[in-house]
């Protein structure tokens, strides 16, 4: 393709501006017009517009995963769902005895000493557990029965390996001639929806949704945008706009099209001022939490979102339930969560939060006021449609015969709890196709 007149040299490229990718755009969305103006003028003359697109590509299309904007396109047809799926994982494993505690526990408190949780300072729970003070903000939704919590999780990985046992539990299966993310799978289950139906907030994409379904890395709605200067956005949206006339019969146009207009959708969505109605924290998690609240509110068509917040690894100064790491992170954690939901208010009925971490913690502590790697953990569900204010999954109990190699057994599998939450919730009822080989078994979380 040539533009009459167009730049020859580097220079003269660069004058169009405000740097060579975005003036390399305009010159070819330049040339695009140009060859769409000749196209129409063979059309008259016994051409057809998909004969042209089925030959060697006489429009060009630039690429808008990597050069411009923040995403890859998506297809903008309906998904079979509208509810959304927040996934939080807990990196460094999170020692689920400490946050829903086994209420008055002999083995417990013996085994923990100094960082054992009393029964008198636990909040909530049910007949058997109690919730750790930390938790507090999540006291009213406990209540609610719109929060519950299954104890002694496990996945297919016994290595007590961040890396091995994250790469297990996000990828979905123990056999490793499965690359692709589980949540990339519940994508493909849900069939395609606009270019927010998934969004991973941060700055890479995380394990559980890698493969081939369309997503979004959003370090915050204000990223997804034009990277174009100031006075030149305008400029540059346009001539992408350009460049994808004319292509509307092949699958990319209406892809493009639909990404270009998800740009609009998120300026507006940023620019808005938000009128929250809960009280925020403020710092990282609560802020990629405070962006996902916004897009389900905005009901742009999200579907799944994952979020990580780290510092789960206690091998020092885990604390009681006064202060210590353990109970500044789960303040971090409940009262973002509890924000979330707050906020969310009617919508939270149909949105399912669910926690995840790659493995628990030892039974007994060390010598350093902390524990080590472990076994068994926690998942924490909050939203609709639950069985909440209660404990589930079976309890393999903390005697010394009960105990996995000094370790709080996995009496339950995650992916029983995931298949449950995706059937009765998202509508997703093929979950072999989730879970690959695995023969899913009913917990009772969900109704």
């Amino acid at each position: 393709m040539t533009v009459e007149n167009g730049p020859r040299t580097s220079d003269e490229l660069a004058r169009r501006g405000p740097n060579l990718p975005e003036a390399a755009i305009r010159v070819q969305a330049e040339a695009v017009a140009a060859d769409l103006a000749a196209q129409r003028d063979r059309w008259r003359k016994g051409f057809t517009r998909r004969r042209v697109l089925a030959g060697a590509g006489a429009v060009g299309v630039a690429s808008l995963a990597n050069q411009v904007v923040t995403t890859r396109v998506a297809f903008g047809a309906p998904s079979n769902t509208n509810r959304t799926l927040v996934v939080v994982f807990l990196r460094g494993g999170m020692d689920g005895l400490s946050v829903v505690v086994p209420r008055g526990d002999r083995n417990y408190l013996n085994a923990r000493g100094g960082i054992g949780v009393q029964p008198g300072a636990l909040l909530a729970g049910d007949d058997r557990f109690g919730l750790h003070p930390g938790l507090a903000p999540l006291v009213p939704f406990w209540e609610a029965g719109k929060m519950a919590a299954v104890h002694a999780v496990a996945s297919p990985d016994a290595s007590r390996s961040h890396f091995q046992a994250q790469d297990c539990l996000e990828r979905g299966a123990a056999s490793t001639a499965v690359h692709t993310g589980f949540l990339d799978r519940v994508l493909e289950q849900l069939g395609p929806g606009t270019t927010f139906r998934a969004v991973a907030e941060g700055s890479a994409l995380p394990r559980s949704l890698v493969g081939g379904q369309s997503k979004l890395v959003l370090q915050g709605i204000r990223d997804f945008d034009l990277r174009a200067g100031s006075g030149m956005r305008e400029k540059t949206l346009t001539a992408l706009k350009a460049l994808y006339t004319g292509v509307g019969d092949h699958p990319l146009g209406g892809q493009a099209a639909e990404t270009l207009k998800s740009i609009s959708t998120a300026r507006k969505i940023s620019q808005t001022d938000y009128q929250g109605s809960a009280q925020w924290p403020g710092g990282g998690f609560s802020d990629q939490l405070k962006d996902v609240a916004r897009l389900i509110k905005a009901k742009v068509g999200l579907r799944v979102a994952a979020v990580d917040i780290g510092g789960w690894d206690m091998h020092t100064n885990i604390g009681g339930p006064d202060g210590g790491d353990m109970r500044n992170r789960l303040n971090e954690l409940a009262g973002a969560l509890g924000a979330f939901a707050t906020d969310l208010g009617s919508a939270l009925d149909n949105t399912s939060i669910v926690t995840m971490s790659e493995f628990g913690r030892r039974v007994e502590a060390n010598g350093n006021s902390g524990l080590d790697h472990g076994h068994g953990g926690l998942m924490l569900l909050l939203g609709g449609g639950m069985n909440g204010g209660k404990v589930h999954g079976r309890w393999p109990g903390l005697s010394a015969g009960a105990l996995d190699q000094g370790d709080l057994a996995g009496a339950n599998d995650y992916r029983d709890v995931m298949t449950e939450l995706l059937g009765a919730r998202m509508g997703v009822k093929d979950w072999k196709k989730i879970f690959p080989g695995y023969e899913a078994k009913k917990i009772g979380v969900f109704r």
